[in-house]
């Protein structure tokens, strides 16, 4: 059996295709398409109709690569850069219309128990009482488990997309002062969760999303070409020395250093400082980079559970929607 995953992002659109005997996900094939989605909505705006254009053509494109790759209609999902859109309904509805794929958004919490999922199948059980950090573009996922699932999860916007537009979007390199300001605010509204991972005493924390791997190589971790099962760690003390160095430069000088790539150069810097934030007020000296995440958690519910999970998914997807939606007037640039 070969099941598809599509994940919309806030920068780039990733499938994979899995073939899931014996109950693990092992992928058979990869793609991406770069929209770069957080650059073109601001924080709380909608999606422009020239990018929700992108994205139909994105998920099409996807939706017939898993066809030729032998898989059924793609579990396809937006994290927070559609959730968060006040027009994300009718975006929605536009990429099933146009594209026949049934694009859902999750809750930030179903995020962080899906992503916990994967890294608890990649860590294993001898890891125990399990801590997960997970950046993304709009929020930060936080979660805590011993079991399969995690006991307690956290979606915070914390998005180094986010607070990147939010405070260094008209400076690059960013004044000290605005750097000071954005770890206030990371540790403001970490507070309350940063004290519960510490009164849980996690035995083992991971690190999953594209920023901590590449925050991961900044600071010393093996690069990607040596495959996933290479350890990984990043370090809280390594991580205070490489903001100091991305505080620095600007952006374009960031992605020349090792690990940081271009599209993800201007964000790398808020990343870091969410990243060292949260290690140091949840009294974690180290994290586990780890491969596995929310992609590897929706195949791994859908093997485990079946397919009725993602179909409950899906419909409490659209109940929750508007009756009345005002259409995209995307058609004509679409079909282009």
């Amino acid at each position: 059996m070969r099941i598809s995953v599509v994940d919309v992002g806030s920068n780039t659109v990733r499938l994979v295709v899995s073939d899931a005997e014996d109950g693990v996900p092992l992928p058979v094939h990869t793609a991406k398409w770069r929209l770069r989605l957080s650059e073109q909505v601001t924080p709380g705006g909608p999606i422009p109709e020239q990018a929700v254009g992108q994205l139909v053509d994105a998920v099409a494109e996807a939706s017939r690569t898993a066809t030729r790759w032998g898989a059924a209609g793609p579990l396809a999902f937006a994290t927070a850069v559609v959730r968060n859109a006040p027009n994300r309904h009718e975006v929605l509805r536009t990429v099933r219309a146009r594209t026949g794929v049934d694009l859902c958004t999750l809750p930030g919490e179903v995020e962080a128990e899906l992503t916990f999922l994967g890294a608890r199948r990649w860590m294993g059980w001898r890891s125990g009482p399990l801590a997960l950090l997970d950046i993304g573009g709009g929020s930060l996922e936080v979660a805590f488990g011993r079991g399969r699932l995690p006991d307690f999860v956290a979606s915070l916007p914390l998005g180094a997309g986010r607070l990147t537009h939010e405070f260094f979007e008209d400076q690059d390199p960013p004044s000290p002062e605005r750097v000071r300001a954005l770890r206030r605010r990371v540790r403001h509204q970490l507070r309350d969760v940063a004290a519960r991972i510490r009164w849980e005493g996690p035995r083992t924390a991971v690190a999953t999303s594209r920023t901590f791997q590449q925050l991961g190589r900044l600071c010393g971790a093996a690069p990607g070409r040596h495959g996933p099962f290479v350890d990984r760690e990043l370090r809280r003390v390594e991580l205070r020395e490489a903001i100091t160095t991305l505080a620095a430069l600007p952006a374009a000088e960031r992605a020349r250093l090792p690990g940081i790539s271009a599209p993800r150069a201007a964000q790398s810097l808020a990343g870091a400082v969410v990243g060292h934030t949260a290690l140091k007020l949840t009294g974690i000296r180290s994290v586990t980079v780890c491969p596995w995440a929310i992609r590897e958690g929706v195949l791994l519910r859908h093997i485990e559970d079946g397919p009725s999970w993602w179909a409950e998914v899906t419909r409490r997807n659209e109940e929750a929607a508007p009756p009345d939606p005002v259409p995209l007037r995307i058609a004509t640039a679409a079909a282009t």
